[in-house]
């Protein structure tokens, strides 16, 4: 009997945030977009609640893919990469959303790859998150020209220290919708809840707790077991995803929710984020930064419960189920003289975990190798 081969693909397997998964080079997968999925989904071990047959983890913050590869020619310091969310339980990959806490290990995995040069002490790494458009700089700790994954910068969520990986997020204002308000309002009153639409980093529709009848104090399990909540939430995504223009979001990751509090002591903000059928289990590094910047605008819901200052740039503490999270934000005026959001940044760190090949079934796809 002839054996069934197997396709065996280059990946790391890397910690980055507070989410986990495999990157790739764009160059080891299918080039077509449609097959990669299919790829990814069996990497994955999805559809299946366990992920049994595959390094998924069970969880939407562990099934997460990224795919870097080298910018155009003269830009030896840029990468792009794109983002796959594989849906635990569907057979269903979703390429709308991208991941900031995925995209804290591209810049190490970029250098690691050799497709950015490594500088003595720090190297910056430009990164174009090809899902939304945006520009990042990744500052990467690289003592004597190598990464370097220790250091003693902790983040909520993720055991012990690693060395700090300093993400600024530049031009990300209306990645996704084109505006900073996709709506054209800081409040718009939707399902009965009045909400703010806002699209930086991540298009993300917030509210107030307690206008849901919740404190954004509440643990991810908690929220998770009210089921009449979730399904008044993901109504007001939905219709507000129409209202932003962004179409129906049935199925689709893209707007995300959050709530707002009043924060506990040494926090700027109490904050609920959603992915979107489940609590996260801490923050999104660019929802948080989404969420932030609300905390930072004249009318909007976070107004009068965020505790910040009227600072150019000013670090926003967010305080979510596992702990807190800053996010650096920068404010202006635009052409008009109306507030505006200049910049957005945040530490995280990450971790390689492991380097070597995955296997997939040669019938998903007869690529590389056997």
């Amino acid at each position: 009997m002839t054996p069934t081969l197997q396709t065996a693909i280059p990946c790391t397997l890397m910690r980055g945030g507070t989410s986990r998964g495999p990157y790739f080079l764009r160059s080891d997968l299918p080039a077509d977009r449609e097959a990669m999925g299919r790829v990814l989904l069996a990497v994955m071990g999805s559809p299946d609640l366990r992920q049994i047959d595959g390094l998924g983890g069970a969880t939407t913050l562990t099934s997460k893919v990224a795919i870097v590869s080298k910018a155009e020619p003269g830009a030896p310091q840029q990468v792009d990469y794109l983002f796959a969310q594989v849906s635990v339980d569907k057979d269903f990959v979703d390429w709308g959303p991208t991941c900031g806490n995925m995209l804290a290990g591209v810049g190490p995995f970029a250098i690691e790859s050799g497709l950015v040069p490594a500088q003595d002490g720090e190297t910056r790494v430009l990164i174009r998150a090809v899902n939304t458009g945006a520009l990042i700089e990744a500052v990467v700790q690289t003592p004597g020209g190598r990464v370097t994954y220790d250091g003693d910068t902790a983040i909520a969520g993720v055991p012990g220290t690693a060395a700090p990986i300093l993400l600024n997020f530049a031009d990300a204002v209306g990645g996704a919708t084109g505006k900073l308000m996709p709506t054209g309002n800081p409040l718009d009153r939707i399902e009965g809840v009045e909400v703010t639409c806002l699209d930086v980093c991540m298009p993300v529709v917030i509210a107030r707790a307690r206008d849901l009848g919740k404190t954004a104090r509440e643990s991810a399990k908690e929220l998770d077991a009210d089921r009449d909540f979730m399904a008044r939430i993901e109504r007001i995504r939905r219709a507000a995803s129409l209202a932003m223009g962004m179409g129906d979001a049935e199925g689709r990751v893209i707007p995300k929710f959050a709530m707002v509090g009043e924060p506990a002591e040494g926090g700027s903000v109490a904050a609920r984020y959603f992915t979107p059928l489940a609590t996260h289990e801490a923050m999104a590094v660019t929802g948080g930064i989404c969420i932030a910047s609300a905390c930072k605008l004249p009318g909007t819901v976070a107004e009068g419960i965020a505790r910040v200052t009227d600072g150019r740039r000013e670090a926003v503490v967010l305080q979510h189920p596992t702990g807190s999270m800053e996010a650096v934000i920068t404010t202006g005026r635009d052409a008009s003289g109306a507030p505006t959001i200049e910049a957005g940044g945040t530490l995280r760190t990450a971790r390689r975990l492991m380097r070597g090949e995955v296997y997939v079934p040669r019938r998903v796809w007869a690529g590389h190798g056997g």
